[in-house]
């Protein structure tokens, strides 16, 4: 299948997963979605079949940034890093939604943090642990303590 298609696809499912978590979290199927990371797996699975099947077999190498971008020059690896964006970050929302409900938070408290992790990944993040630290005076940790 050509790269654009594909981005396409993990672009879409991504997308669902996304909108499902900011509109409808309370939704049992997004909960079922969110905790068990079915979307991050799906596209994990992606990733490993696209490093799999289409590299160069040059080896990856990430000493420096020209090996990195002479790396990304092939478009199936280009869109490997992506869907690694996609993944991660998916990831980092799926668990801010979780530690949202887990502290019982109001919607509205997590809605900066999702929006901003779907479009600038570590922003989120960022915002989510401020808010956190804002509202329980202490530091967050991965934990379920």
């Amino acid at each position: 299948m050509e790269p654009s298609r594909i981005f396409e696809l993990v672009n879409f499912v991504a997308l669902i997963a996304w909108a499902l978590m900011i509109f409808t979290p309370h939704w049992k199927y997004t909960q079922k979605m969110v905790t068990t990371l079915v979307v991050p797996f799906i596209l994990a699975v992606a990733y490993i079949l696209i490093i799999a099947f289409c590299s160069t077999g040059s080896g990856f190498d990430f000493s420096s940034l020209a090996e990195i971008r002479n790396l990304f020059n092939n478009d199936y690896m280009l869109l490997a890093g992506w869907i690694h964006y996609l993944a991660f970050d998916l990831l980092v929302g799926c668990w801010i939604l979780k530690k949202a409900f887990s502290e019982n938070w109001p919607l509205y408290m997590s809605i900066p943090s999702l929006l901003f992790t779907f479009i600038m990944g570590p922003v989120g993040l960022f915002i989510f642990m401020l808010t956190y630290f804002a509202k329980k005076k202490a530091w967050i940790t991965i934990g379920d303590r």
